[in-house]
This record gives C-alpha cells, structure tokens and sequence, in this order.
C-alpha cells in the first residue's frame, strides 16, 4: 500500500502562528514593564522643555533690560571661584544659547531612547508609510541604536567642551585637560561600538550569503 508522503509528512505553513509555550508567553509578555520606563523619560521630557523656555525667556528679557531676568542669565554663567559677570554681553548670551543647544540635544537623545527603545524591546509602532516616521527607525536594532546614542554623547560633551573653552580662564589645566581627554574616551567608544556593529553585520551578511542555495 503506497503512502502519501505529503501527507504523512506535512509541511508546516510558515504563515500559520506556532503556539507558545504558558512560560514562554509569560517571560515575553514581560518586556511591558519597560513601559513605565518610557512613560518616566517623557516625563523629563517634559522638565527639559519647562527648563528651556525659562532660560529662553529669561534670555529674551535680559536682552530687554529686565533686572530679574538678567541676574538670573547672570547666575547661571558665573562660575564658581570667580568673578560674577556685572553685565550681560556676547560671552554670557553665547553661553546661554550653548546651554539651550545642550537641553536640545539631550532631548534628542531621549527620543532616541524613548522610540528607538520602546521600537526594538517593547512593540512596534507600525509607522511605516507615515509622513513623519524618522528615517532612522526604518532600520533601527539594539546596535544602531547604540551608535546613535554614542553619538548624541559626543555632541553634548562637545557642547560642555566647548563651553569650558569660552571659559577657559576660569579653569585650571588639569581640569581642561580632564575634560578634554574625557571627550577623546566617548569619541574613542563610538568609533569602537560603530566598528564593532560593522564587523558583525558583515559577519552575517556573509552567513547568510553562505547558506543561501
């Protein structure tokens, strides 16, 4: 009596959902207790947007003459260990401004954190085909994103960096040369983590180029 061989060994539809195991559902429904993670970090989000606009503000009204506004600027510059600025002038407005480029920068950052994040150990999103879908998180994994992450970093010790530089008189050596060596170590780690997602993503490719008929 012949057998049917495509019956007595069916060949399992790739489309037709495999049942997962009660633990197996469990641990991977828990990934959703990062949730509250994400919900905190829109919360400082939030700070950082109030702390711009008070500084912008703040900034604005100086500019205008406002006496409170302007010993605010004023305190916020002034270093310690040093004289108090006694006016406002194009050093403390550079300042200000590179404070207010700072909290852009860490805001984007925690966009990154918040979407990038919640994209690649959460959910999706299903943003594809959306006018406003950022380009990056077409492609977005846990290593892309840690580039990306790496290089905010860079841009915000930049930005101290080059604060500490319009102040440089206020400093002593060894504290420039700290700060400038700590900047050359988070340049150095992007380029290592960037190095590193390249030769893995070349080792795969390969991989998969190697098992393909």
């Amino acid at each position: 009596m012949a057998i049917n061989k495509d019956r007595a060994n069916p060949i399992p539809n790739p489309d037709t959902p495999r049942k997962i195991q009660p633990l197996a559902y469990f641990i991977f429904t828990t990934r959703w207790l990062q949730l509250p993670l994400y919900l905190g970090l829109i919360l400082a989000q939030c700070v950082y947007v109030y702390h711009f606009w008070v500084e912008l503000l703040d900034l604005i009204g100086a500019v205008m003459g406002n006496q409170a506004a302007l010993q605010h600027i004023l305190d916020s510059v002034a270093i310690e260990g040093t004289a108090r600025p006694a006016k406002i002038n194009e050093t403390t407005i550079m300042l200000v401004v590179l404070g207010l480029i700072d909290v852009v920068m860490i805001s984007n950052l925690l966009i990154m954190v918040i979407i990038g994040g919640y994209e690649t150990f959460v959910s999706r999103m299903n943003l594809a085909g959306h006018p406003d879908q950022p380009e990056w998180l077409s492609h977005v994994n846990a290593s892309v994103l840690k580039v990306k992450l790496a290089t905010a970093i860079i841009g915000i010790s930049s930005i101290h960096l080059l604060k500490t530089f319009i102040n440089a008189h206020a400093y002593d050596e060894k504290t420039i040369l700290a700060q400038t060596g700590i900047h050359l170590v988070f340049l150095l780690s992007a380029i290592a983590i960037a190095a590193s997602d390249r030769i893995m993503s070349g080792g795969m490719s390969h991989k998969q180029e190697g098992s393909s008929p």
